[in-house]
C-alpha cells in the first residue's frame, strides 16, 4: 500500500510539472452552453497547442518566454484570445466562445478594475492601473497616490514644496522605490525626486507592504513601490497631455513607440517632459511663495529587443529642475536681503535588463544594470547643501526548479557601489560604499499553499556582514478568501544630511551623529482578502496588519532641547504598528465606492522618554467613488480623506511662545475630477482641497526668518487653498489597438 502511495503521488507530481495551464473550452449559442470538442488552443508567439478534448478540456506546456497570447478557436464560433504571464502557470482557465451567428451587443464585456490585488502573487501586492492613475492629474509620482490610503504623502516643509511618501507611518527612506525592478530615487535623489518623475510617463505602481523579496535587495523595511512606465512595443503611437492650474503651474508631456525593422524585433519608445511654476502666489499672506517657482524638463528613451535567443530592455533617462522660494519678490541667485530658498538637481542614468533563454525547460537567466550620476544643490537662507553621487549596480538572477515545479528555487548575486560626496555649512560626508551580495530563495507551490523562503548575505565595506532572511506565505482558505503572512529583516545605511534636508528650513542647528550605523529593522504582518457577492453585486474586504520593530535606528530628536536638532543612534525602543481595513463594492454597473480606515502607532524614544513620532496622524478615513456612463464618454471620481491629530514639535524659546499647540486639528481633503472623452481626445476638469483647508501660520516667525525662532519645518496639512485644474489629452493608438 505505501508503495501505492509513492507511485500515485509521483504521478502527480508529473502531472503538475506538465500542465502548467489548465482549462476547459465551451460554445454558447442560443442560449445553450456545452463543451467544445477539438477547440484549438494555440500560443500565438511559441507556435505550439493542443486540441481539446470531448469534454473539452485541455492541458498545455508554457513555453520559457512570455508573455504570449493564447488564441481559442473552433469553427463555427468567434475567436477569443487572453495574454498569459508568468503570473498564470497553474492557472485553471473556462473559456466560452460565441457562435458567430450572435449578434456583437450580446457580448458580454469585461472590465477590469483600476486598483486590485493580485490573487495569483504570494505577497499582497495592490496594484494600481491606469485607470486608477487617470482619476486624478498626477502630474509626477508624488502625486499618483492620491486615490490611494496604504501610501500617504505629505509636504515636508512650507518653503521647498517637497514631499515624500510614508508607509506605515515611516518616512519615505524606508519604503524601497524601483522602476521597473531597478532601484530608483535612492540617496541623493530622494528628498526632491517624487516631484521629477512625470505620472504621465506610468502606466502602473505596484505597491507591496513589508520586507519584499530577497531578489529585490535589502532595503525594503516598510515596503516596496515598483513603478511600471509605458513599454515601446505596447504603447501608443503618440500621446499629448497638456495641464494647467489656477497656482500658475503649467506643464507639457509627449511619447510614443514603434517598431523597428521588418521583423519587428526592435521597439523603442521617447518620453518628453517640460513644466514649470510661473507665477508668484501668496494666499495666506505670511510673505512666503505658497508654491515654489521654477521648472522641470525631463528625457527618456527606452529601446526593447525580442529575439530568438535572448530579450533585453535599455535606455537612458536625464532631468534637469530648478526651483526658488522663500520670501515675496526673491529672485534666484539674487543677494538682496529677503530670505530664500533655491534647490537646483541634475540627473542622468543608464539601466538595461537582459534575459537568456536556455534549452533546458524552466531554466532561465536575468540580469539588470544602472548606472547614475546625480547633482544636487540646495540653499534655505543663509544655509547650504552640496553634493554629488555616483551610482552603480547590478543583479544576475537563475531561475529553475528541484525535480518539478512543485519546488522551485531563484538564486544570484548583486552589487551596489556608491560615492557620495556632500557638505552642509561646516559639515562634511563623503562616502564610499561596496556591497556585494549574494541571495536564494525557495518556493514550494502547491494548489492552495505557497510558501516562500529566502536569504541574502551582503557584505558592505564599512560596515562588514549583514544578514537578512524572509518568509512569505500565502494560503487559499476558499475560493474567495486569501490569508498572507510576512516576515523578514531590512537594513539600510542612513545619510542624515540628504534625508533630512528639509530641516534645513529652521533656525535650529544641527547636532551631527557621533558615528553613522546600519539601521536594522524587522517586519512581521499578514492580509486577508474576502470577495463576496453584496446585494447580487460585487465587493472586497481586505484588512492588514503590520508590525516593523527596529533593531537600530538613527533617531532625529526635536525634543530634547528648543534650539538643536539633534541625529543620534537609538538607545531605546522604536516601533511601527499599522492597521488597515479597506471594502470595495460595486452597487450598480460602472459605479464603484470604495471605504478605507488606517491606524499608526508609530513610537520613539523622543526627548528621553517613548512618545509618539511628530506629524504623524493615528487615524485616516478614505472614501472614493468613481462613475463612468454607459457609452464611457464621461467618467466621475471623488476622494475625501480624514486625517485625525498628530502630535506637533514643541517651540517655545525661553521666554517666547509663538503657539501653544501640540498636536495638530483633524481636517479634511476632498478631490474631485470630471472627465469628458471624444474619439482620440480626453478633456478633464478637476479641483483640488477642495474644503479650502489651510493650516494657519504654517512657518514660526515668518516675520524675522534669519532669526533665533524661525521654523518652517511644522507642517502638517496643506498650504495653499482650492486648486482648480484643467488638462487634455490626445492618443494615437497602435493600429492593431484601433482594430
Amino acid at each position: 500500500m505505501k508503495h501505492k502511495l509513492l507511485i500515485a503521488l509521483g504521478l502527480l507530481m508529473c502531472l503538475e510539472a506538465n500542465a502548467q495551464i489548465k482549462g476547459i473550452v465551451v460554445g454558447s449559442d442560443n442560449n445553450k452552453i456545452e463543451p467544445l470538442e477539438n477547440a484549438k488552443v494555440f500560443l500565438l508567439t511559441a507556435k505550439t497547442g493542443v486540441l481539446s478534448h470531448e469534454d473539452g478540456g485541455f492541458e498545455l506546456i508554457l513555453p520559457r518566454q512570455l508573455p504570449d497570447t493564447l488564441v481559442f478557436s473552433h469553427v463555427g464560433y468567434i475567436n477569443d484570445t487572453i495574454i498569459v504571464t508568468k503570473e498564470d502557470r497553474f492557472a485553471n482557465l473556462k473559456v466560452v466562445l460565441f457562435s458567430d451567428q450572435t449578434l456583437p451587443e450580446f457580448i458580454i464585456e469585461y472590465r477590469k478594475e483600476a486598483k486590485t490585488i493580485s490573487k495569483l502573487k504570494v505577497l499582497a501586492v495592490e496594484e494600481l492601473s491606469l485607470g486608477e492613475l487617470r482619476k486624478a492629474a498626477c502630474c509626477n509620482l508624488s502625486e499618483s497616490f492620491e486615490t490611494n490610503v496604504s501610501v500617504d504623502v505629505n509636504f515636508t516643509d512650507a518653503i521647498s514644496g517637497a514631499k515624500q511618501i510614508q508607509m506605515m507611518g515611516l518616512e519615505g527612506v524606508y519604503t524601497q522605490i524601483q522602476f521597473e525592478n531597478i532601484p530608483y530615487l535612492r540617496g541623493l535623489e530622494q528628498p526632491f525626486g517624487l516631484s521629477s518623475f512625470p505620472g504621465t510617463w506610468i502606466n502602473s505602481i505596484q505597491i507591496t507592504k513589508g520586507t519584499g523579496n530577497v531578489v529585490n535587495g535589502y532595503e525594503s523595511m516598510a515596503g516596496l513601490v515598483n513603478i511600471e512606465v509605458f513599454k515601446p512595443q505596447a504603447m501608443d503611437r503618440f500621446f499629448l497631455n497638456g495641464y494647467g492650474s489656477i497656482y500658475g503651474r503649467g506643464e507639457l508631456n509627449l511619447h510614443g513607440g514603434m517598431n523597428v525593422g521588418k521583423k519587428d524585433k526592435w521597439s523603442t519608445a521617447l518620453f518628453a517632459h517640460g513644466s514649470g511654476v510661473f507665477v508668484e502666489n501668496n494666499y495666506n499672506k505670511d510673505n512666503f511663495m505658497d508654491v515654489p517657482m521654477g521648472y522641470l524638463a525631463a528625457f527618456n528613451n527606452r529601446w526593447n529587443y525580442h529575439g530568438e535567443k535572448m530579450e533585453a530592455q535599455f535606455g537612458v533617462n536625464s532631468y534637469l529642475e530648478s526651483k526658488y522660494g522663500g520670501e515675496v519678490g526673491y529672485k534666484k541667485g539674487a543677494n538682496n536681503g529677503l530670505y530664500g530658498m533655491e534647490t537646483d538637481a541634475k540627473h542622468v542614468d543608464i539601466y538595461a535588463k537582459t534575459g537568456f533563454f536556455m534549452k533546458k525547460p524552466y531554466n532561465s537567466i536575468g540580469v539588470i544594470y544602472n548606472l547614475k550620476y546625480h547633482e544636487n544643490d540646495a540653499l534655505f537662507g543663509l544655509r547650504a547643501f552640496k553634493g554629488s553621487e555616483k551610482r552603480g549596480y547590478i543583479n544576475g538572477l537563475f531561475e529553475s526548479i528541484i525535480g518539478s515545479t512543485l519546488h522551485k528555487y531563484k538564486v544570484g548575486i548583486s552589487g551596489v557601489f556608491v560615492d557620495y560626496r556632500q557638505r552642509m555649512d561646516s559639515l562634511v560626508d563623503n562616502r564610499l560604499e561596496i556591497v556585494p551580495g549574494a541571495f536564494f530563495e525557495y518556493t514550494y507551490e502547491v494548489p492552495r499553499v505557497t510558501l516562500v523562503l529566502g536569504a541574502r548575505g551582503d557584505y558592505h565595506n564599512l560596515y562588514k556582514f549583514q544578514f537578512s532572511p524572509r518568509l512569505h506565505a500565502k494560503f487559499v482558505l476558499t475560493e474567495y478568501t486569501d490569508l498572507r503572512v510576512t516576515a523578514g529583516k531590512g537594513w539600510r545605511v542612513p545619510n542624515y544630511m540628504i534625508d533630512n534636508i528639509s530641516l534645513l528650513a529652521t533656525s535650529r542647528q544641527w547636532v551631527a551623529p557621533s558615528e553613522t550605523l546600519p539601521e536594522i529593522s524587522w517586519n512581521f504582518g499578514g492580509s486577508l482578502v474576502q470577495s463576496f457577492k453584496l446585494f447580487g453585486n460585487p465587493a472586497s474586504v481586505v484588512v492588514d496588519y503590520y508590525h516593523t520593530l527596529f533593531e537600530r535606528q538613527l533617531i532625529v530628536d526635536r525634543d530634547i532641547d528648543f534650539t538643536s536638532i539633534v541625529f543620534k543612534n537609538m538607545k531605546g525602543k522604536s516601533f511601527s504598528n499599522s492597521v488597515q481595513a479597506e471594502f470595495s463594492f460595486q452597487p450598480a454597473k460602472r459605479f464603484d465606492i470604495r471605504l478605507a480606515y488606517k491606524f499608526l502607532d508609530v513610537r520613539a524614544e523622543y526627548g528621553g522618554k517613548l512618545q509618539q513620532k511628530v506629524m504623524v496622524p493615528k487615524h485616516r478615513g478614505f472614501v472614493n467613488l468613481a462613475y463612468q456612463t454607459r457609452n464611457k464618454k464621461w467618467l466621475f471620481d471623488l476622494t475625501t480623506s480624514i486625517f485625525g491629530s498628530s502630535r506637533l514639535p514643541v517651540t517655545q524659546l525661553d521666554s517666547v511662545n509663538f503657539t501653544t499647540d501640540n498636536k495638530s486639528k483633524v481636517y479634511p481633503q476632498l478631490s474631485a475630477q470630471i472627465t469628458y472623452k471624444h474619439k482620440r481626445w480626453d478633456f478633464y476638469i478637476g479641483g483640488e482641497n477642495l474644503t479650502n483647508y489651510r493650516q494657519k501660520n504654517p512657518i514660526i516667525d515668518a516675520e524675522n526668518p534669519f532669526g533665533t525662532h524661525f521654523d518652517a519645518t511644522r507642517t502638517w496639512a496643506p498650504i495653499t487653498g482650492i486648486n482648480v485644474y484643467v488638462g487634455f489629452r490626445f492618443i494615437i493608438e497602435h493600429k492593431n489597438e484601433e482594430h
